[in-house]
This record gives C-alpha cells, sequence and structure tokens, in this order.
C-alpha cells in the first residue's frame, strides 16, 4: 500500500456545504478513494440514526474504512420533545469526543465528520469546540466536513469548500425519499 507516501503530507480540511443532495455522497467517495490509497479512515455520523445504504457498503472496507454513528432515531431534530434534544445532544458530545480522541491517537488519516454543521445549528456541539479541534488537530490528519449552513468561521479555515446548491429535486415533485439513492 501506499500509506508510507501518504503519511507525509499535511493535511487539508474540506468542506462539503449547501442545500443540495450529495454532501455525504462526495465525503464518502473521497474516503473510498483514500481508503484504496492505503489510508485509514473514520467516518462518524452526527444525527442519522436510520439505517443507509453507505453503512451497509463501508462494512466491507472495515478495518481500513470505519464508519462510527449513534442510535437509532427516527425524528429530526425538530419533531424531538425537550427530552429527546437533551439525549440526542449528549449523544452527539458522545460521537465527537470520540472522533476527536481517535484523531489525537492517530488512529485515522482522514477523518469524515458527516453532518457535523446540523449539530452546530443546533447547538448541540458549540461551535468553538469543533474550532479547537481543527485549530490543534494532527498536522498529517485530512478533515472533511459535511452539513447544511457551514458558519463562515468553518469556511475561513478550511483549504477545499464545495457549495452543493439544489437547482431541482425530486421532493419538490413530491417523491419522497428512495432507498438506494437518499437513503
Amino acid at each position: 500500500m501506499l500509506r508510507e507516501g501518504i503519511c507525509n503530507m499535511r493535511g487539508l480540511i474540506h468542506i462539503y456545504t449547501g442545500e443540495g443532495k450529495g454532501k455525504t455522497t462526495a465525503a464518502v467517495g473521497l474516503g473510498v478513494r483514500a481508503c484504496g490509497q492505503g489510508m485509514r479512515v473514520l467516518m462518524v455520523q452526527f444525527l442519522k440514526g436510520m439505517p443507509t445504504g453507505e453503512m451497509y457498503s463501508l462494512k466491507k472496507l472495515e478495518p481500513g474504512f470505519v464508519l462510527h454513528r449513534g442510535t437509532e432515531t427516527k425524528k429530526f431534530t425538530w419533531q424531538m420533545t425537550d427530552e429527546e434534544k437533551a439525549q440526542a445532544a449528549a449523544e452527539q458530545r458522545e460521537i465527537f469526543d470520540y472522533a476527536v480522541s481517535a484523531a489525537q491517537n492517530g488512529e485515522c488519516d482522514l477523518l469524515i465528520m458527516d453532518e457535523v454543521m446540523g449539530t452546530l445549528s443546533t447547538g448541540m456541539i458549540e461551535k468553538e469546540r469543533l474550532l479547537r479541534f481543527i485549530s490543534h488537530k494532527p498536522e498529517k490528519l485530512e478533515l472533511v466536513l459535511t452539513g447544511r449552513d457551514a458558519p463562515l468561521e468553518l469556511s475561513s479555515v478550511a483549504d477545499y469548500v464545495s457549495e452543493i446548491s439544489a437547482e431541482k429535486h425530486p421532493a419538490r415533485k413530491g417523491i419522497s425519499a428512495r432507498k438506494g439513492i437518499e437513503f
């Protein structure tokens, strides 16, 4: 594998944001590419509890590509009671702490924090915590952050920012999310 050459790279920061479909898909694609080149990939998913196609596919790439996510939920944050939101927030903080620990301990070369922007916008994780991690991340760690509404403070420290827009989407025609395509 090519891991020796990869370990000499300085890790950069990627953001996939916007209202369009494909942020997670782009992050997974980058992760698969990195895994294929011998990099150790850790993807943590925030605020995603239902089973998705990528979780089954990525399981086949272990131990090179590891997916870590919380417990299954059936509600979006805006549908949760205050008690459910508090429980969800505690779990999102645990996922964040796990990811930071794994990165600091050198357990991954590429860390994907999928839907981390959603944890910021809901107040489940403080933006300052994420910025502190970024400013102290291991030098060679490649970091990918996804989710809608990336704050300017994050975009300004990122090396790549991809804004994914939705010019058309089947949901606007009443077409529901489809297995294998949207989840």
